[in-house]
């Protein structure tokens, strides 16, 4: 103090320079206080609930009066404006993008329709728009199961609330149809309470409990990913769990990885459908990203899906997750660049480097196994015995599905390239070993001349090949749309205005 006294008597004007620096700061620190204090205020405000939630409320509008940050941002998922170079949330056709598939999945619905899946807004729509919707295309394989319904609404928790699990799973897709109508949303992963993440979906539980795991154990940043693999995963329809039923099962018992998942099909048999010219008992992957992610390198360093898909973002002094799960490649300083540390470009490039090299091989792949299947009819129409066909048949199954499942999990090539790399190498080996088998059963039949590959460069072309009524199919689903949707529409109308809204006060 003496120090400071001397200086200032020395120099007069220093003490006014101390008074004035003083004032800023005090003014500066009154600020920051302010700050915090409206801030607390506001969060105290947001945080407190205005309305009193069921667990089983489907309408994501409904919480949203609670929770408006989160349901304005989940509503961006109406958003189809990014395209990334593979995927992203834009309307694709995958068929005419890869007519091949046209020709793989001949005899099952997806040959028909096959376009890539927009924003969870979309769920509700797009199921009933996709022409795999509807009438079968042929008598043996029936109306859809309800079981299709399962991961498209937050109705379903409700529904099974209400009925069952099994009795949910016997019905099918047009008898629940009327009832399920709210887009995934809010009731599929939160407590109502607590808002707490929460599994809906007894298929999640029932695989963990057949692996000795208890999910109920897993820390939150586990479930940050649990509550993603209630549907994005693989998984098949059971008839024999529960009589009339279609149980809906992750065929996790084996493990996480394709071969094994092929193991646990291959014991019990189990066939999705049979090729309508290979006459192969086929495997359809459905969509296994929770099972290729946990075989990649984030899985590995502890990142959760909704860390990259649905990062943390601040606004008005709160912090949330943005709930526009889309591709980080839309936001990738929230997503990536919060633990890379490269620029936005490199960051690009190198998944687009790894997406490219896995669909070069994969391309090589479809090929392969169009010809195995057009080379396997042409053994029949010759006269091939079942005994005869019975390794090559097995031959393409496991072929294709190693294929289907690195096509079907979006993502793949970036979630786990080496691993999506080594299956699609291990399923070319498989497709060129059985169509040398092919190669020899058609020698011994007569056929010593190159079966020419179809001209299978459009959809159009390739659902001709192989015989779709394609007209019929859209002229059915047209009607479907006009006549049956509407009197759906009508019954839910009618339903929820007979339920207590809450209001926002």
């Amino acid at each position: 103090m003496s120090t400071i006294r001397e200086m200032t008597e020395k120099r007069p004007w220093l003490a006014w320079v101390l008074f004035f620096l003083t004032v800023v700061v005090v003014f500066l620190l009154g600020l920051l206080a302010s700050s915090i204090v409206e801030r607390r205020i506001e969060a105290a405000y947001v945080n407190v609930p205005r309305s009193e939630i069921s667990q089983f409320e489907p309408r994501n509008e409904v919480w949203g009066e609670n929770y408006p940050r989160e349901f304005q941002s989940y509503y961006a998922t109406a958003d189809t404006s990014f395209q990334s170079k593979y995927n992203g949330n834009a309307e694709i056709d995958m068929l005419e993008q890869h007519p091949a598939m046209v020709v793989m999945w001949a005899g099952y619905l997806f040959s028909a329709d096959y376009t890539q899946g927009k924003g969870h807004y979309y769920s509700i729509s797009d199921i009933r728009e996709n022409l795999r919707t509807g009438a079968p295309m042929s008598p043996e394989q029936g109306p859809q199961p309800s079981t299709c319904w399962t991961c498209k609404s937050p109705d379903v928790p409700r529904l099974m609330n209400e009925m069952g699990a099994a009795e949910f799973y016997s019905k099918t897709w047009a008898e629940l149809g009327p009832e399920v109508v709210n887009p995934i949303g809010c009731g599929d992963c939160h407590e109502a309470e607590t808002m707490n993440l929460t599994i809906t979906r007894p298929a999640l539980i029932e695989a963990f409990e057949r692996m000795g795991k208890d999910i109920t154990q897993a820390s939150h940043q586990e479930m940050r990913s649990l509550v993603c693999a209630q549907c994005h995963v693989e998984y098949y329809f059971n008839k024999e769990i529960a009589d009339g039923s279609q149980y809906l099962v992750f065929p996790w018992d084996n493990g996480f990885t394709a071969e094994a998942m092929e193991e646990y099909y291959d014991n019990l048999e189990f066939s999705d459908w049979t090729h309508k010219l290979s006459r192969a008992p086929m495997l359809k992957a459905q969509h296994p990203g929770y099972e290729t992610y946990m075989t990649g390198i984030h899985a590995q360093r502890g990142v959760s899906c909704a860390d990259c898909h649905m990062p943390y973002i601040s606004e008005g002094g709160q912090k949330f997750t943005n709930h526009k799960m889309t591709s980080p490649l839309q936001n990738i300083s929230s997503s990536c660049q919060v633990c890379h540390r490269e620029e936005t470009e490199e960051l690009v490039r190198s998944v687009y480097r790894n997406q490219d090299k896995v669909m070069e091989t994969r391309n090589i792949l479809e090929q392969l196994i169009v010809r195995a299947h057009v080379e396997a009819k042409t053994a029949w129409d010759l006269g091939a015995t079942e005994e005869q066909m019975e390794d090559i048949l097995m031959g393409i199954r496991h072929a294709q599905w190693r294929w289907d499942y690195a096509a079907a999990s979006h993502g793949a090539s970036f979630h786990s390239p080496l691993e999506i790399s080594r299956l699609v190498g291990t399923a070319i080996t498989i497709a060129q070993e059985t169509r040398l088998d092919l190669a020899r059963l058609l020698s011994e039949l007569g056929q010593n001349e190159e079966i020419p590959y179809p001209d299978i460069s459009t959809k159009a072309k390739a659902q001709e090949f192989i015989g779709l009524p394609m007209e019929k199919m859209r002229e059915e689903k047209e009607e479907f749309l006009e006549t049956v949707i509407p009197k759906w529409e009508e019954i839910a109308a009618e339903r929820e205005a007979s339920w207590n809204t809450p209001v926002a006060n």
